[in-house]
């Protein structure tokens, strides 16, 4: 297999980087590297500069990717200055420089015939199903989606989402925006309702568990962007592993970026908190019986 045959490092340029809410919204000069990148899809970038000790890249799921306009390819990202790489980012300028290596990992399955699809989104986790959203209108898709998040500012452009779904519900944890609660508290009732026959979700681990529940309830396809840990996006490092089932039902220690990060939900171990499960391909015969820790 070709491990991401179309992906390339380049340095490109910062052509904008606005503040919305609690991240910054970063537009990108990528050139040619945008004429392959889909939903789902992320970029690795090297952080801090020649002089810096972060030497390992971060990665950025992809929000939206174009080859028209003005300055050619671009790409999109939403980055949330959580820790020092992507705070090392959000600080860039225009016509800053930085060296990327992308479109990386899986996309996101698209149906061949109109269907109803539900997106999830979490967070800044949620920034891909834009893009997705407006791919699914143009195959003629009914498109809902589901925002939530800890509160309202945590919730990335609700009012772009809107212009390329069908409905939009927003859910938050402390009731100051939309629903009170989470975005499973009203998944079975917008399944029922929209007749849903398949789920993408983006966001945290533990939500994308819950979700898969829920559509594996309903019978309900679930493809999935997971998040690890990567620190190289080229399937180097074995960093980023997760047990997956493939078509026969064993169970293999996969890369998030280069298997994934897309995947379908049912085939994911969930709650295997970083352990490698019983009857894990291979783990017998090497003894392996720990823990993995991809910050190791």
């Amino acid at each position: 297999m070709n491990i991401n045959p179309r992906a390339i490092q380049k340095s490109v340029e910062v052509l904008s980087n606005k503040k919305v809410g609690s991240y910054h919204h970063m537009v990108f000069s990528v050139g040619e590297m945008a004429l392959h990148a889909k939903p789902g899809n992320f970029v690795a970038i090297s952080v801090g500069g020649n002089s810096s000790a972060m030497v390992l890249r971060r990665a950025f799921a992809i929000y939206r990717a174009s080859d028209r306009g003005n300055f050619g390819g671009t790409i999109e990202l939403v980055v949330a200055a959580h820790g020092s790489g992507s705070r090392w980012l959000s600080e860039r300028a225009i016509h800053d420089r930085v060296d990327m290596v992308g479109p990386l990992g899986t996309s996101f399955g698209i149906p061949t015939e109109p269907v109803s699809a539900l997106l999830v989104g979490g967070g800044y986790g949620s920034a891909p199903l834009f893009g997705l959203a407006e791919v699914l209108k143009q195959r003629g898709c009914r498109v809902d989606i589901v925002l939530g998040a800890s509160n309202a500012n945590k919730i990335y452009a609700p009012l772009e989402g809107k212009r390329s779904v069908n409905t939009m519900t927003l859910t938050t944890e402390d009731g100051g925006a939309g629903v009170k609660g989470k975005v499973t508290d009203v998944l079975p009732q917008l399944i029922e309702k929209h007749n849903t026959e398949i789920i993408y979700s983006c966001g945290p681990m533990a939500m994308l568990e819950a979700v898969d529940k829920i559509s594996q309830h309903f019978e309900v396809l679930h493809q999935c962007a997971v998040e690890e840990s990567m620190a190289c996006g080229i399937g180097v490092c074995m960093t980023c592993v997760i047990p997956l089932k493939d078509e026969t039902g064993t169970i293999k220690m996969q890369r998030s970026c280069i298997e994934g990060p897309v995947v379908d939900g049912s085939k994911v171990i969930w709650g295997s908190n970083r352990q490698i499960p019983p009857g894990t391909l291979g783990s017998q015969a090497l003894g392996v019986t720990s823990t993995w820790d991809p910050d190791s």
